[in-house]
């Protein structure tokens, strides 16, 4: 009886020591399993972060990229409103003191000189061909005087605006710098400003006298810089008024912003002139181009007067002529449009 307890006892004993090893074993490999499990979905939670940031982030740059592009066209919009498109605003950002009535008065002038020209031209020709009269005296005369009134008044006004405001945008960076000695060294803004009015050439000194007189006669200063951008409708002086505007309304480091500024202005500068240098070969392409009828005709007259005169005797010549022009301005617009580079 003993025995058989005994061997019950053993057995027992021997069955819970399998069970524990057999549990041990599989309960290690279930934690084992578990950790892994718990690693591969906080990995995944992980990798669904990451990938929710990254959109977050594309989308934020998306937003800025969108809020960036509309600021510019309204500055764009801002900067179109407040440059005047009238004759006379043309004829002060030019540089030209001249009344309005003189400038229309000119130009009808140039207008009838034109059309006289053109009808003195071929006043004289040879008889109709075949027996059909080509009418183009009349178109001829009316395109003469067109230019005259219009394309040779407003190319004259559009070259000297151009080359004032060349001008201006090389010494504006010197101005500039200016300003920033002047408020370091513990000047005031309009002590600085008349400083650049009284020993600034001409057209920088110019307007700054004009605007430091708007200051004087009471003028507030964003009205005194906004009607001199509306003068000289430059993007250096869009940022020059943009940056007194700031400062005079939020305050701030002017000279450090100033100083910024011209450094902005010089790197233009510098690269603007980068850009004409890299493009002054097609440039004289372009002008071999255009320059080559003009070479040919002016050789063909040297050797034979009479065969190139018959484009100026005859209406079929007056007709040619009238095509060749017009193929010689678009051929011209496209060059020009093909090497221009706006910075």
């Amino acid at each position: 009886m003993d025995q058989n307890l005994l061997i019950y006892v053993v057995g027992g004993l021997a069955f819970l020591a399998l069970a524990g090893i057999g549990l041990a074993l599989t309960g290690g490999s279930n934690d084992a399993a578990v950790k892994r499990a718990k690693q591969i979905k906080a990995g995944t939670a992980g990798g669904k972060g990451r990938a929710e940031a990254s959109d977050s982030n594309v989308q934020r740059k998306r937003q800025t990229q969108q809020m960036l592009k509309k600021l510019r066209q309204q500055d764009e919009e801002r900067r179109k409103s407040l440059i005047p498109q009238d004759i006379k605003s043309k004829l002060v950002q030019a540089g030209i003191s001249m009344p309005v009535e003189a400038f229309w008065i000119g130009s009808v002038a140039l207008g009838v000189l034109f059309a006289a020209l053109a009808f003195v031209s071929g006043a004289e020709g040879p008889p109709p061909i075949g027996g059909i009269e080509i009418k183009s005296r009349p178109a001829m005369i009316a395109i003469a005087g067109f230019v005259g009134f219009i394309g040779i008044p407003r190319f004259l006004l559009g070259f000297l605006t151009k080359s004032r405001h060349k001008k201006m945008t090389a010494q504006f960076a010197d101005a500039i710098d200016i300003i920033v000695r002047g408020v370091k060294s513990g000047l005031p803004l309009a002590e600085c400003l008349r400083i650049i009015a009284k020993e600034s050439p001409d057209p920088l000194g110019s307007e700054f006298r004009t605007l430091t007189d708007n200051i004087q006669m009471g003028t507030t200063l964003d009205r005194a810089l906004q009607q001199f951008f509306k003068r000289v409708p430059l993007p250096e002086v869009n940022f020059f008024v943009i940056v007194l505007t700031i400062q005079s309304k939020s305050g701030g480091n002017l000279s450090e912003a100033l100083g910024n500024l011209s450094k902005v202005i010089r790197e233009r500068k510098m690269m603007r002139e980068k850009i004409k240098a890299m493009s002054s070969e097609a440039k004289a392409s372009a002008g071999i181009i255009a320059a080559l009828p003009f070479a040919v005709g002016t050789m063909v007259y040297m050797t034979t007067p009479a065969y190139i005169m018959e484009l100026f005797r005859t209406s079929t010549g007056h007709m040619i002529l009238f095509m060749a022009i017009c193929l010689m301005f678009t051929g011209v617009t496209v060059m020009k449009r093909m090497i221009s580079f706006d910075i």
